[in-house]
């Protein structure tokens, strides 16, 4: 009767704790889910393997919970980047009416070129473009701002934009103008590689424009040696 008595107020021996241990799996018995979109592939995977012994003196491996790597993502392609090419356009135009180079400089591909053709030669590089739109900012009032009045949004790395320029509201006098930017990505965002801006002139030639291309077309055809000097 003691016998019995001690043996029901022992205490009850507790089984071997959990252990948690990450580990390539080897198969997968639960949850096994794959996602695709196009050359993009995302996999889920999670292992539960649980073993157990009858012995109270087993080790902790005897129990084990084995989770999968987390998902891994294939960015070879630009499927579904963060933003498309005509928002970073439009992002590219606020940044110049807000004053913000900060936010323009992470637009603009440290190789850029961008090619203003009222100037003689393109701006080359990240540092020579952010020194013009700084001088650009500098020159011109607060209240005269980029307007978009179309802009394309078909192609994920080329951009056509229309676009004037307001004076606190209202349409500013030649300021008509359309661009072209190209983009290229890298390390998975978007940015501008190239860009070219065509401004209305201020005075307009009309037809006289036709009769300076036929005099030149003439230059150059009674003169072939003058086509090295354009």
């Amino acid at each position: 009767m003691r016998s019995t008595i001690s043996h029901l107020l022992s205490p009850t021996p507790l089984p071997p704790p959990l252990n948690f241990r990450r580990k390539t799996p080897t198969s997968l018995l639960n949850n096994s889910r794959s996602f695709s979109s196009r050359r993009r592939t995302w996999i889920s995977q999670t292992e539960i393997k649980v073993s157990s012994s009858s012995s109270s003196s087993s080790s902790s491996d005897n129990q084990t919970v084995t989770f999968a790597p987390s998902p891994t993502r294939k960015d070879d392609d630009d499927t579904d980047l963060p933003q498309s090419a005509s928002e970073i356009v439009r992002s590219f135009y606020k940044g110049i009416n807000d004053r913000d180079l900060a936010a323009v400089e992470k637009l603009i591909a440290k190789n850029c070129v961008y090619d203003d053709l009222i100037f003689p030669r393109p701006f080359i590089g990240r540092k020579d473009i952010l020194e013009f739109f700084k001088k650009f900012n500098d020159s011109i009032s607060k209240d005269l701002r980029f307007v978009i009045d179309d802009i394309s949004a078909e192609d994920s790395l080329a951009v056509g934009v229309t676009w004037h320029l307001d004076w606190k509201g209202k349409p500013f006098p030649f300021s008509k103008g359309c661009s072209f930017y190209r983009l290229e990505v890298k390390n998975s965002r978007r940015q501008i590689i190239y860009g070219r801006d065509s401004v209305e002139p201020a005075i307009k030639p009309g037809e006289a424009a036709l009769v300076a291309i036929q005099g030149v077309v003439w230059l150059l055809q009674r003169f072939p040696q003058l086509a090295d000097q354009l």
